[in-house]
């Protein structure tokens, strides 16, 4: 993807390919929280998007990749789609779509590319989307009829062969040749994709180049099945399977993994057929999972986003509500606590103000998203009305700050702020934030800082925040009770 895309993009796919995908997940985080708009004028917004997009589909963040596709592509002039930006956008889309599962689509996108980057004039370019047509034709090829087969095997042959033509190095070079291999012994030209799948093989092995070992050992193994090696054939069958599981390309270890079940078969191999299987199975249950966990993360982030909506078309109609959260805001706190306090006050009891911040808010946003920052804030609302009585004012003070005014029950010391404050604490460090942010993410938690007496807003406000402060020094996920400690402003907190 040389010359189309930032390197630092480029590096997580490379240490995709070659089979290092903790160190790929840790640059992926990296990556996204730079933003898009930081990677430079000269890259083109859209491509970067959809590429990313891509990148998050192989890391298994299913929502976060199906939101940064949609970006993408409605950052892309879809009605007259010109250049090699354009062409690049187009053909990452279909072999996103393609992978999904959402061929007819994704075979349209793919050919549309094509067609644009032979406008564009730029060979790169065009030998891209050349080959990502040509690999989905490929694997279309193994699962269809002779007739068919046949067909598409010859259109990716042809497709291939153009590429070559234009590329003479790099992987884009080495899926050429592994894909035109494949598409040879399709067509039953069995030495030439020999020959082919070994040149792909040999400069894949000098650069690490997992994917393309993986391609070139399953074109290999087909070779000599069909030449009647079947021990060859299993072994290289097998070599194949283990690639593509260095990688975590599931697509692949489906494949391969039946393959080589069949050729066990032959081979009466109960055994190996029975492990083959086993792994063919094991592929699925991980694709199976990771498409379940993305599902539950975008539905979970659809919920909130219609509940958002829902409460933001009833706040236009109270300028005291905030819209995210349907919480009081800050000019709601500042209208209705007056009353609150000088009622309190002529009660004879303690008005209390908690204030609470969520830790490292900033680190959701930059890794998780902006969706899943705003569902982040809208759990803690959640858990903030269950924690609390209904007669409390909540508020979403600013950002990630929220404020509880609440009365001290004399008859009950479970309202009393302290009380309060530590079970807010407790319930968002306990809550199961899985659905919201995935099982890779540090589950947010708050810090506290509670202040109490017969005062006015400002005094109590001033107060909690001193021991907000000293929370935050302290560690964080704490709460912290203020103390009449003679401190200054304090400090800001860097990362929430």
């Amino acid at each position: 993807m040389s010359g189309h895309i930032p390197a630092q993009d480029r590096r997580v796919r490379l240490l995709l390919d070659s089979g290092r995908l903790h160190e790929a997940d840790v640059a992926f985080d990296e990556l996204i929280a730079t933003g898009v708009n930081r990677v430079g004028e000269q890259w083109n917004r859209a491509t970067v998007l959809v590429h990313r997009a891509w990148l998050s589909w192989r890391l298994n963040r299913i929502p976060q990749a199906l939101e940064l596709a949609a970006e993408g592509w409605t950052e892309l002039d879809s009605d007259q789609p010109a250049g090699k930006s354009a062409a690049q956008t187009i053909s990452i889309l279909g072999n996103l779509l393609e992978t999904i599962g959402h061929r007819a689509s994704a075979l349209e996108l793919m050919t549309l590319a094509v067609q644009v980057a032979r406008k564009a004039g730029d060979p790169e370019t065009l030998a891209h989307c050349l080959v990502r047509q040509a690999s989905a034709l490929i694997f279309r090829s193994v699962a269809r009829d002779v007739e068919s087969a046949e067909r598409l095997f010859t259109t990716a042959r042809d497709l291939f062969d153009e590429a070559l033509l234009v590329v003479d190095k790099g992987q884009l070079q080495r899926v050429a040749l592994a894909g035109g291999a494949r598409a040879l012994a399709g067509l039953g030209r069995l030495p030439e994709a020999d020959r082919l799948a070994r040149r792909s093989l040999e400069l894949s092995k000098q650069t690490d180049d997992w994917f393309c070992m993986a391609v070139a050992n399953w074109v290999l193994a087909v070779v000599h099945r069909d030449e009647g090696d079947l021990h060859e054939a299993r072994t290289f069958a097998s070599r194949a399977l283990d690639n593509a599981e260095s990688i975590g390309d599931t697509m692949q270890m489906m494949r391969y993994s039946l393959d080589l079940a069949a050729i066990c078969v032959q081979l009466g191999d109960a055994v190996g057929e029975a492990a083959a299987l086993r792994r063919t199975v094991r592929a699925s249950g991980i694709a199976v999972e990771t498409l379940q966990e993305g599902l539950g993360q975008a539905l979970e982030q659809r919920r909130v986003a219609v509940q958002a909506q829902r409460m933001a078309t009833a706040a236009q109609e109270a300028a005291v509500r905030d819209p995210l959260t349907g919480l009081v805001n800050r000019l709601g706190l500042q209208r209705q606590a007056p009353v609150l306090l000088e009622t309190t006050a002529s009660q004879g009891r303690i008005p209390w103000l908690v204030l609470l911040d969520v830790d490292w808010f900033k680190d959701v946003n930059d890794l998780a998203g902006h969706a899943a920052g705003d569902a982040t804030l809208q759990e803690v609302a959640h858990l903030l009305r269950r924690e609390c009585r209904a007669d409390d004012l909540l508020c979403r003070w600013a950002g990630d700050e929220f404020v509880v005014l609440l009365v001290d029950d004399a008859e009950d010391p479970r309202h009393a702020g302290p009380v309060v404050a530590e079970r807010i604490r407790a319930a968002v460090d306990r809550h199961d934030w899985r659905l919201v942010l995935g099982r890779t993410r540090q589950p947010p938690t708050v810090s506290i800082g509670v202040a109490g007496g017969p005062a006015k807003l400002d005094h109590l406000f001033a107060a909690a925040d001193i021991a907000l402060y000293r929370a935050k020094r302290a560690g964080r996920n704490r709460v912290e009770i203020d103390r009449g400690d003679p401190e200054q402003d304090r400090p800001e907190i860097q990362g929430g």
